[in-house]
């Protein structure tokens, strides 16, 4: 079960990271994000939560918010696989005397 958590933690920061890259080239690079192929891997990478978060969310989301929609999202997957991996630790640790 901890390798699983781990795997999945590993997978939300690096989409976590791809999120943070693409916000800041979308920053940096302006109405030319488009054609810059470094941006084009980012969206490819967070495209599958991208996808996923518009499909759990209200249509009253506007598609330009689902990015931040998206990161947030990710931000408290991460916070719960995190609590879950102490959790295991702890439980594993023998107790102190």
């Amino acid at each position: 079960m901890y390798e699983i958590i781990v795997i999945l933690k590993a997978l939300t920061e690096i989409a976590g990271v791809a999120f943070l890259g693409q916000g800041v080239l979308w920053v940096i690079s302006g109405a030319k994000r488009e054609q810059n192929l470094v941006y084009k891997l980012f969206r490819t990478l967070t495209s599958p939560v991208t996808r996923v978060t518009r499909a759990i969310t209200p249509r009253v989301i506007l598609d330009a918010h689902i990015g931040l929609v998206a990161f947030f999202l990710l931000m408290v997957i991460w916070v719960v696989l995190t609590g879950f991996k102490i959790k295991i630790v702890f439980e594993s640790t023998p107790a102190a005397s």
